[in-house]
C-alpha cells in the first residue's frame, strides 16, 4: 500500500533517481534508515519496478512509434518482442487505432531509424506511425 509519503519519496527517485536516502530523508522529514526500509519495500511490491537514467534530448532523440497489431496476433506478444529491440525505454498497450505505443531513444536518427524498422519488420504489425519528440517540458 503506497501512502503520502511514499507518494514523496517516489516524485523525489523520479526527479533524480541519484538522490541519496538522506536527503530524501531531510525532505520527507524521515531518517535515512526509514527511507531505505521505504525504497527496499516499494520495490518489492514491484511499485518500483527499475532505477534508470534519462539522456538529454540534447545529445540523442527520442520518438513514439504507435503500432495496430493484426486482430489475431496477441498485443502481448508484440510488446515483448518489441521490448528486446535497441533503444526502448518503455511500451504502453493502449486503446485506439494503435495498439502499443513505444517509448524509443538513440543517440542519432540512425540508431532511431533502426528500431523503427525492427518493429515494423515484427509478424504481426500491420501499421506504424512515429512521432519525433521535439522538446521535453
Amino acid at each position: 500500500m503506497v501512502d503520502e509519503i511514499d507518494d514523496k519519496i517516489i516524485g523525489i527517485l523520479k526527479e533524480n533517481s541519484r538522490a541519496t536516502y538522506v536527503e530524501i530523508g531531510n525532505s520527507v522529514g524521515l531518517s535515512e534508515g526509514a527511507v531505505r526500509n521505504r525504497v527496499q519495500a516499494l520495490v518489492d511490491q514491484g511499485v518500483i519496478e527499475r532505477f534508470t537514467v534519462e539522456v538529454s534530448l540534447s545529445v540523442g532523440v527520442r520518438a513514439l512509434i504507435m503500432a495496430s497489431i493484426d486482430p489475431g496476433t496477441p498485443t502481448l506478444v508484440i510488446s515483448e518482442t518489441v521490448k528486446a529491440l535497441s533503444g526502448v525505454e518503455k511500451i504502453y498497450e493502449v486503446t485506439g487505432e494503435y495498439d502499443i505505443i513505444t517509448v524509443v531513444s538513440s543517440y542519432n536518427i540512425q540508431g532511431l531509424n533502426q528500431t523503427i524498422e525492427g518493429i515494423r519488420k515484427i509478424e504481426g504489425v500491420a501499421k506504424t506511425n512515429t512521432i519525433i519528440v521535439l522538446r521535453t517540458v
